[in-house]
Parts: C-alpha cells; structure tokens; sequence
C-alpha cells in the first residue's frame, strides 16, 4: 500500500484539481460453468491529477477478500504470489480529458491508456469508464478483463476448469479533493 508521502508525491502540489482515496473498491469475478469465484478489495489506492490528466491505480493484492479463506490462501500463494508481488497498479492518463470537469457535478465518459502491472509483468493497458462527480467528490468507476496467461498467472491444469482465463475487474473509487 501506498505510504501518504508517496500519494503526495504522485499527486504533485496540492490544488483543487487532484482527487484521491486510499479506500477504493476492487472486485474480481470469475465465472465458469463449474464455480463462480469473486473477491472483493477495499484498499485501493487511487489519485487523479484533473489538469493533467494522470492516473494513477495501486491496488494491494494481499487486502482481496474472498468468501472461502481457502480460496484466499491459493489466491495469494499459489497463483498471484502476493509476497513476491505485493500490488498491482495502473499509471496512465484520461485520453479525453478535454471531455472530463472534475470541478463540475455531472457525469463523464473517460477513456484511460497506460500501463498496467500485475504479477510482476507491466502491459499497455486501455479502458472506458465513467467519472460521476457530485458535491466535489469524484467516483470513477471502470469494469474491464483481465487475462490471466498475459499476466503470467499460472493456473494448475487440475483447477482450469474453476477459474476462467478472463478475469471482469470493476473499479469504484470515490475520490475527494486533495485541498
């Protein structure tokens, strides 16, 4: 997880355009015919510099909670090897900034490009989401898939059939300004 003197340095000097949580929402769904399995994470870390346009999404993968403590060991031993690989991020920009008022209530489509890294491996990254901004909090919201084998996530071929090869993640991060 982020330490608060790295938020400030990514975010830069403070003023009413950068918007920031260290308590976003993550989830991760997988669905298969055999089993669904979801997890959810609630320590997101998330900072959006509005007249820039950076982004920034760091996630720790030990805080995903899932309904079996069993599936949570394997998550985090045997697949993610979140000792080795503590988080995963995504540093980007909105391409449409010009689209997007962070400073006006209202509803926006965002598109984010950058660069996403998880397990370890860092891959060009693109996505479409909304930014819903009322009484000057920001709350983006994304839901996009992940492809397990792009990341290097080795799934045993004993428990394939459980876990799908494209994982939906969907963000919610209620962002405040950083004053």
């Amino acid at each position: 997880m982020l330490s608060a003197a790295a938020l400030l340095m990514i975010s830069g000097a403070v003023s009413a355009q950068k918007y920031m949580t260290r308590t976003g929402k993550v989830t991760f769904f997988s669905s298969t015919p055999v089993e669904n399995i979801e997890a959810i994470n609630n320590d997101a870390a998330c900072v959006i510099d509005g007249s820039k346009g950076d982004v920034m999404l760091q996630v720790p993968i030990k805080s995903f909670k899932f309904e079996k403590q069993l599936m949570q060991e394997h998550f985090n031993e045997n697949y993610m090897e979140s000792n080795k690989f503590p988080k995963a991020d995504f540093r980007g920009k909105i391409t449409n900034l010009s689209s997007v008022t962070l400073s006006k209530d209202g509803t926006y489509q965002a598109k984010v490009s950058g660069k996403m890294t998880i397990h370890g491996v860092t891959r060009d990254a693109v996505a479409n989401g909304t930014i819903n901004v009322k009484d000057g909090v920001a709350t983006v919201v994304s839901k996009f898939f992940v492809k397990t084998a792009d990341y290097g996530i080795k799934i045993p071929s004993v428990v394939a059939s459980k876990i799908a090869e494209n994982i939906e993640v969907s963000v919610n991060c209620p962002l405040n300004a950083v004053k």
